[in-house]
């Protein structure tokens, strides 16, 4: 029998490429190249022999450790970094006895798995940079093709007054280019080095820890921090902050389209593709379930986040538990991030859009949604609160009629005399109550330009 695994799921909420970054053997071989680093640094600046280097550097691949039996010896441990170093040892010292005492020189195990981590997540924000920037020129391309195509805005739920399908696009896009500017604002206070040994002093490298830590952190491609970070954790929470932001922004995406998705709405709608969204036993179904994943990631991603907040007071030098709670923690929310990115492009990219259903929704309360129109343009003649006044009066007619809008303001003498036919057309005419909607879309497609150039 095959061992249990945990990876049903993952297709449909992970990114298969985040998930190789935090796999078992991504973990290792981030430990690794930490190690490998120091060595080449401490023999760059004459700490450790240069001799010993070689043998040190072949052992630090991770296909030739068994992550079965480290994280059995991790049980006892307490960490995965004292088992490997072991481990690393034991295998450099098979090919030279002396380059075994050079392994893991003055580090200490937190220095190992801290900086390991942040090499993950260099090429997690990579993955998430990439994704982000294909989002945004989706989300771009529709927004500018549905620039005026009109919908009903909904407010409490409730018809509300004509939007565009453009200018609801584009504001998704507007918190996309946001999320792509803190993302690379973040880069700086991310990517850093850990290394401070056992206490965070580096005492045990005596004069050459400035040294080392600089030659260190330019072999990783690493800022170099003011000081080490053991026990204070805002830059990965931070991290995960972000990561939460970019799960309730996806979580409105996938809310808005499976609320538009509803048979009795049937606006828009994921592409479709044979086998998606079927039923157990409903053949007619079309079930968002591109949607579900953007929702379902929303909710699970401020858990995540209020774990790595909990985490934050670390005791003294080193903590004890707060920080084991962050191991797995940060790593989840980078592979469903991803996963509710590849899902948010699927839907974006392929949108169907039913304009005429849209245009019917409109009509659904025969003119009333545009009742504000004819109030504002009656308010110029007769004042606001009077306008109001009469206006609503026409409406509950309507409703209580059965009757169209535009009927019941016709035959109000009231209203008549100050508009004429021609102008009431136009004022329930909803592609002419549109407001500003084409400008928001203008000036979103415009900031992401800006943003993309940025970023060259």
């Amino acid at each position: 029998m095959s061992s249990p695994s945990n990876q049903l799921f993952d297709l449909y909420f992970t990114r298969p490429a985040m998930r190789a970054i935090f796999c078992d053997s991504g973990r290792l071989q981030g430990m690794l190249d930490f190690e490998a680093a120091l060595a080449r640094a401490e023999a760059s600046t004459g700490l450790i022999p240069a001799e010993v280097l070689s043998p040190i550097v072949a052992a630090c691949n991770a296909d030739l450790y068994d992550p079965a039996e480290l994280a059995h010896a991790i049980v006892n441990a307490g960490n995965s970094a004292i088992p490997l170093v072991k481990a690393l040892g034991k295998r450099v010292a098979a090919q030279s006895p002396d380059a075994e005492r050079y392994v893991h020189y003055g580090a200490t195990s937190q220095d190992v798995m801290d900086s390991g981590l942040v090499l993950q997540l260099r090429a997690a924000v990579e993955v998430l940079e990439n994704d982000l920037v294909d989002l945004a020129n989706a989300l771009a391309t529709q927004a500018e093709r549905h620039t005026d195509t009109p919908m009903i805005g909904r407010t409490w739920l409730q018809q509300a007054t004509p939007v565009t399908l453009g200018m609801k696009l584009a504001g998704m896009l507007g918190v996309v280019s946001r999320h792509r500017q803190r993302l690379e604002q973040l880069k700086p206070r991310l990517l850093v080095l850990q290394f401070g040994g056992a206490s965070g002093t580096l005492a045990a490298l005596g004069e050459q820890a400035w040294p080392v830590s600089e030659a260190l952190a330019r072999e990783l491609g690493l800022n170099l921090p003011e000081q080490p970070w053991h026990t204070h954790r805002d830059r990965l929470v931070e991290f995960a902050s972000l990561l939460g932001l970019i799960a309730g922004s996806l979580g409105k995406l996938g809310r808005d389209l499976s609320l538009m998705m509803q048979t009795e709405v049937g606006e828009v709608f994921e592409p479709s593709a044979p086998g998606k969204g079927g039923s157990s036993t409903m053949p007619h179904k079309r079930n968002p379930v591109s949607a579900a994943v953007l929702i379902g990631v929303a909710v699970r991603a401020p858990g995540l986040v209020s774990t790595m907040l909990a985490a934050m007071p670390q005791e003294h030098e080193r903590s004890l538990g707060l920080w084991h709670a962050e191991w797995e923690t940060l790593p989840e929310l980078c592979c469903m991030i991803s996963g509710a990115l590849q899902q948010a492009l699927l839907v974006v990219s392929g949108l169907e859009v039913d304009a005429e259903r849209m245009r019917s929704n409109i009509e659904l309360t025969q003119g009333l949604v545009l009742a504000e129109a004819v109030s504002i343009s009656l308010a110029q003649r007769i004042g606001r609160d009077a306008a109001h006044h009469l206006i609503e009066q026409c409406c509950r007619e309507a409703v209580e009629e059965g009757t169209h809008l535009r009927a019941v303001l016709s035959a109000n003498t009231e209203v008549s005399a100050q508009l004429c036919a021609t102008e009431l057309d136009r004022l329930l005419d909803p592609a002419q109550y549109l407001g500003q909607a084409r400008r928001w879309v203008q000036c979103a497609v415009a900031e992401h330009s800006n943003v993309s150039r940025e970023e060259l």
